[in-house]
């Protein structure tokens, strides 16, 4: 799921080089799978339809919904899925807009919108109070949650919940039976308070890939102790997990001189391939050999998402897998 930029969004100064991002994504998704665009209104769709035409890309294989948006974060807006023994569960989480620091009224209603309009087809789905992004939240598909205590335990999230209550209620509503909290995190420029979508991820249960820094890197000491923290962890059979290091990007700035939250960590893992997030510099090829080491059977495909840390986010933040079992509705 894309949630695509329009001139009413904080791109608007730069929406023909972000247009271009989605439009790379739009291409390579649908080499794979289908996709799901949001659009922000009728008029909206018809532009992005004729861009898409325009590319060659396949619009056979996307489907389109209109729901009014603030902004393009996907990750963060859109219903989290949960697998059971009953099949695929949809979760509709709240969203407000990192803890009150920008306007999420219009993307805490899309979720609603599109299971109105039935876009997930019959698949259940429940409408939640807890306030949780999906970019906080990483696990190992075993019941396994992997998370910064700063995102998840925000008091401008939910300040009347203690992690008790957080674990009890992520326990009864996705299952989660470990809890792997942790305490250091951060990328200068980030404004989500550490989501861990941009500093740890799985790669297999036994596979964790990190952000780096080199050591004068204001970064550094954050990172440093992040790694820490994660040779400290144990799976489920006691064994300590294989620790990835990511290499370590040199401070990308904007016009201002204001730090960007550049990391290889937002990587998305789709249908026999991961695309990856570069930044055109050298170290973009080391990224792509250790995501080949990773994740072997799988083509690797660089996409170049410059223009999107401009607005503090990066791949995987911008979109939102659903799995086989979700059907979306198909048309436009």
């Amino acid at each position: 799921m894309l949630t695509w930029p329009h001139a009413h969004t904080d791109w608007y100064n730069h929406l023909d080089q972000v247009e271009q991002v989605y439009l790379t994504l739009s291409q390579q998704i649908t080499r794979f799978q289908h996709l799901l665009i949001v659009c922000n209104n009728a008029q909206h769709q018809r532009h992005i339809t004729d861009i898409l035409n325009s590319n060659g890309i396949n619009i056979n294989r996307i489907s389109f919904t209109v729901a009014p948006s603030n902004d393009t974060w996907a990750r963060d807006h859109a219903p989290l899925t949960c697998l059971g023994e009953n099949g695929a569960q949809l979760l509709n989480y709240q969203f407000n807009g990192w803890g009150g620091k920008y306007a999420a009224d219009l993307d805490n209603q899309i979720n609603q919108a599109l299971f109105d309009e039935e876009v997930f087809g019959n698949t259940p789905y429940k409408s939640l109070p807890l306030i949780l992004e999906g970019g906080a939240v990483e696990t190992d598909g075993l019941g396994t949650l992997l998370a910064t205590r700063s995102s998840v335990l925000s008091e401008s999230r939910n300040p009347a919940l203690a992690v008790e209550d957080i674990e009890s209620r992520l326990s009864a509503e996705m299952g989660f039976d470990r809890y792997l909290w942790l305490e250091h995190g951060h990328l200068s420029g980030d404004d989500t308070d550490g989501h861990i979508d941009t500093l740890a991820r799985f790669a297999d249960p036994a596979t964790i890939l990190y952000a780096t820094a080199t050591r004068d890197d204001p970064d550094y000491p954050e990172l440093e102790a992040m790694a820490t923290e994660l040779h400290s962890f144990r799976q489920r059979n006691g064994e300590p997990y294989r620790l990835i290091p990511l290499p370590a990007i040199p401070p990308i700035t904007d016009e201002s001189g204001e730090r960007l939250p550049a990391g290889y960590a937002n990587f998305l893992i789709i249908n026999q391939a991961v695309l990856l997030p570069v930044y055109n510099i050298p170290q973009d090829t080391e990224a792509v050999l250790c995501l080949e080491a990773c994740f072997p059977n799988r083509e690797i495909i660089p996409i170049d998402c410059t223009p999107l840390i401009r607005q503090n986010g990066s791949l995987h933040c911008i979109t939102m897998q659903f799995p086989e079992q979700v059907k979306i509705k198909a048309g436009q």
